[in-house]
């Protein structure tokens, strides 16, 4: 095992020494043999060839690191209004939002109606709901609906969720006095 070594230690010595230029030595002891770089007595000094030197490649070009994207602090619904009305005979209607930072370029809105997501998503902070998105997702039991939105990114990831806005759906009606 100590030949293994010192003849690994010789290799290493000599490929360091020869492009260091340092004369090495050899002696011979009990367990083989041992190589230096200082003379002792008995030694040979060694004659080695010139190094085999494989030139390097040129490290290959960095993409700039991305910037971190500033993360949503804030998702807010600000139309409806929490426990306001919107009247709509259709079931179209308007959705204000506001995020902070702004809306990045990849990200989209999601938007919940009564608990149900609409089946598509928006790239704007301000969402025109339109009568298919009310019949697809809004339940019809009652004038008192849910809102939620949410910001996702390019993966569909969840970024920030709002909370819930509460709203009243009131379709206009005629008095007919007969």
């Amino acid at each position: 095992m100590k030949i293994r070594h010192s003849v690994g230690l010789a290799l290493a010595l000599c490929c360091v020494a020869a492009t260091a230029q340092t004369t090495i030595y050899e002696s011979k002891d009990k367990d083989g043999p041992v190589f230096s770089d200082q003379p002792s007595p008995g030694a040979k000094e060694l004659t080695l060839p010139p190094p085999n030197v494989v030139p390097g490649t040129a490290p290959l070009p960095q993409q700039a690191p991305q910037p971190a994207l500033p993360v949503y602090r804030l998702l807010n619904i600000l139309s409806p209004e929490d426990k306001g009305t919107v009247h709509t005979n259709t079931g179209a209607f308007e959705v204000r939002l506001q995020t902070a930072p702004d809306l990045r370029p990849d990200d989209r809105i999601r938007v919940k109606l009564d608990g149900r997501a609409i089946g598509r998503s928006f790239r704007s902070t301000t969402i025109s709901l339109t009568e298919a998105d009310w019949q697809a997702a809004a339940s019809n039991t009652s004038v008192e609906h849910t809102l939620q939105a949410a910001v996702l990114d390019k993966d569909g990831k969840l970024l920030i969720e709002s909370a819930p806005v509460v709203f009243y759906a009131h379709r206009t009606t005629a008095n007919r006095r007969r």
